[in-house]
């Protein structure tokens, strides 16, 4: 079976640019959505398929770096490349603060296309792991008790036994059992591997 093109979100009000690059985009390849500007994206987001999100800097309206906010405070999680004209370098470097992963000068040819939307696809190849390492654990926790449980996340609080204790009306020696049947039943050896399964089940339950 094929593997499913990659995918790229393509936002410049410049027309020109749009059938240029998306041309340039499909003959490598990738599946192209184009949007003429940031606010179009924006009312798209929550059903974008993953991809890299190829953002031009100066637009009319919303500029990238408006877009780029708004994509933040949407909780986007998409890799975002900034594509500037000449001149434009310190609002790339404000949009690399920003979260951007990199920035090409306009006009770029393939190879320096293709080279930032491979820095791009790392980033999302991260993600994706890290949400299969957060799945994995968040399966793995369903062994516990409610109770153990509670102790886990205790101790990932970098709370002492004494005070979960406490906290969850028990005894310490209690804790120090809940603790170690939590440990069997995940299979680790050490609280350090407890405690990166509860690190990375918390890290999708935030996301």
């Amino acid at each position: 079976m094929s593997e499913a093109p990659k995918v790229v979100h393509l936002v410049d009000d410049d027309d020109s640019v749009r059938r240029s690059v998306g041309f340039m985009l499909k003959t490598s390849g990738f599946r192209v959505n184009a949007f003429a500007s940031g606010a179009d994206l924006l009312k798209e987001l929550k059903s974008l398929d993953p991809g890299c999100i190829l953002l031009d800097i100066r637009m009319p309206g919303m500029d990238g770096l408006q877009v780029q906010e708004a994509l933040n405070e949407g909780g986007n999680a998409l890799p975002v490349i900034i594509m500037t004209g000449h001149g434009d370098v310190p609002l790339s470097v404000r949009a690399m603060k920003a979260g951007a992963v990199d920035f090409i000068e306009k006009p770029f040819d393939k190879a320096t296309l293709l080279t930032a939307l491979g820095a791009g696809e790392a980033v999302l190849q991260r993600a994706d792991a890290r949400l299969d390492r957060g799945r994995d654990a968040a399966i793995r926790l369903k062994a516990l008790t409610p109770r153990e449980r509670e102790v886990l996340d205790g101790l990932a609080d970098g709370l002492p036994n004494k005070t979960i204790a406490y906290d969850l009306g028990i005894s310490p020696r209690t804790v120090e059992i809940h603790r170690a049947n939590l440990m069997a039943k995940l299979a680790v050896h050490s609280l350090s591997e407890a405690l990166r399964l509860a690190f990375a089940a918390r890290d999708i339950e935030v996301s």
